[in-house]
């Protein structure tokens, strides 16, 4: 694949933790429309690689790149251009699931028009808008966390474990949200254990190289 061509990309990116080198040599390209699922065994730094890439941690060594240019000299263009979402649902406990997501509309510049009534009732949460999320299943935490890839119009999705705590059903809905986004032209990135029934996904496979306390 050509880096001309890439929307984003990593050039050997490398991350020491505590003296110990947790990943090196890491480089990437990825054009609209690619999905690249990190893979590796646990303590192997996926979650650590995808913190990096949502700007988080800074690499050890190495660069990124969104649209040919280096993202340390263009972080806030960048920023506006990412959706990040954690292990962790990333909720105000407090807030309801409609609060959570007004909160974070006033974050983000790139918005859809869909209403959070909408989004929430199409994620499952047809009457737990108005609770707080600390009374929600985790499953139910799941959805209203993912309900912001409903209205993001980001093109890049860095998306780890997203598939943890839903069911068969929310399984099968993500599915269809990851296709949608990439058939738009949109960039995906994640990790995940579940065996995903998407074509076409590349595979970032990163090796143990530090010892697991």
């Amino acid at each position: 694949m050509s880096s001309q061509a890439a929307i984003f990309s990593l050039k050997s990116l490398a991350f020491e933790r505590d003296d110990r080198l947790l990943f090196s040599g890491i480089s990437v390209a990825l054009e609209p429309g690619d999905i690249l699922q990190v893979e590796g065994p646990n303590g192997c730094g996926k979650t650590t690689l995808l913190r990096i890439i949502s700007t988080a941690l800074n690499p050890t060594s190495g660069t990124l790149f969104w649209r040919g240019k280096d993202i340390s000299q263009h972080r806030q263009d960048y920023l506006q251009n990412l959706l990040f979402l954690g292990h962790l649902p990333g909720l105000k406990q407090s807030l309801s699931p409609e609060e959570n997501l007004q909160w974070w509309r006033r974050l983000n510049a790139n918005n859809s028009l869909l209403s959070n009534e909408e989004v929430l009732a199409s994620m499952g949460l047809r009457g737990y808008e108005d609770v707080p999320c600390f009374t929600l299943s985790a499953g139910q935490q799941r959805r209203a966390a993912l309900a912001r890839l409903l209205i993001t119009e980001a093109p890049l999705w860095v998306l780890d474990e997203p598939f943890t705590a839903i069911d068969k059903q929310g399984v099968a809905q993500l599915e269809v949200l990851l296709k949608d986004h990439v058939k738009k032209g949109g960039v995906v990135i994640l990790s995940t254990h579940q065996d995903l029934g998407i074509d076409g996904i590349r595979r970032l496979s990163l090796p143990l190289l530090a010892e697991v306390s």
